[in-house]
């Protein structure tokens, strides 16, 4: 198989590659007919190819066979969190946990989250370049942003939890009270943290609160360890 890796979500119904994959491909690669190259649909599969064609905007690949290449994790990761207003830091957040390895982002509209909007697009071009440098087939789903109120009364068939610095006598560390296999959906606040009202609400809602540890980290560091926490935990 090929080192050089490309996305193309249709490559199984069009084997062309997409605009900014043709170009990279073309002008930075400087590929040409007959070269080798790997594409992966983000469903969970790799495909060798030949380059059939090498046009800057509509490269032409010929699969040459279809590699099966499930996630390395057995459990579901869901990391909801409330993105920065610098969006730099966002962007690394959603590059690192992407080589190591989430299920899904959620962006949240919180009381005191500094960021309004997202644009989806920008922080999709970072994931996929993530998830072809660490060679994985499976591309996160990257939801909307969505208000806190409304996602957190979606339903999530796994353990769920909220981490936030408030006070809170039934509080434990994630490390600790996370099980070995668990699907896990973790929320993780603005640096204004979650509000009260918040809080009480997700803890209505069944989540169970938790700790990341003594120091208060920044958002896009504490959902880096809450990622890295899960991992840790089922690598032992």
């Amino acid at each position: 198989m090929a080192d050089t890796f490309f996305y193309s979500p249709g490559i199984r119904v069009s084997q062309q590659l997409p605009e900014q994959e043709s170009q990279h491909c073309v002008k930075v690669l400087r590929m040409k007919e007959g070269d080798k190259l790997t594409v992966t649909d983000g469903k969970g599969f790799f495909y060798p190819c030949t380059l059939l064609q090498a046009h800057p905007k509509h490269c032409i690949v010929s699969i040459d066979e279809e590699i099966p290449r499930p996630k390395s994790w057995d459990f579901t990761l869901h990391i909801a969190f409330a993105p920065t207003k610098n969006i730099d830091r966002i962007e690394w957040f959603a590059e690192k946990a992407t080589e190591l390895g989430v299920d899904r982002f959620s962006p949240l509209l919180c009381r005191f989250s500094e960021r309004k909007e997202l644009k989806g697009e920008r922080v999709e071009k970072i994931v996929v370049s993530a998830m072809k440098q660490s060679q994985q087939a499976v591309m996160p789903i990257i939801d909307p942003m969505i208000p806190f109120r409304q996602f957190a009364e979606n339903p999530f068939t796994g353990r769920k939890f909220i981490a936030h610095c408030r006070p809170d006598p039934n509080k434990m560390a994630l490390a600790k009270t996370y099980r070995k296999g668990e699907d896990a959906l973790i929320l993780i606040g603005p640096e204004g943290d979650f509000s009260e009202e918040e809080v009480q609400q997700a803890l209505d809602l069944g989540f169970e609160p938790v700790s990341l540890g003594e120091n208060r980290l920044r958002t896009e560091t504490a959902s880096l360890l809450a990622c890295h926490t899960i991992h840790v935990l089922n690598a032992r």
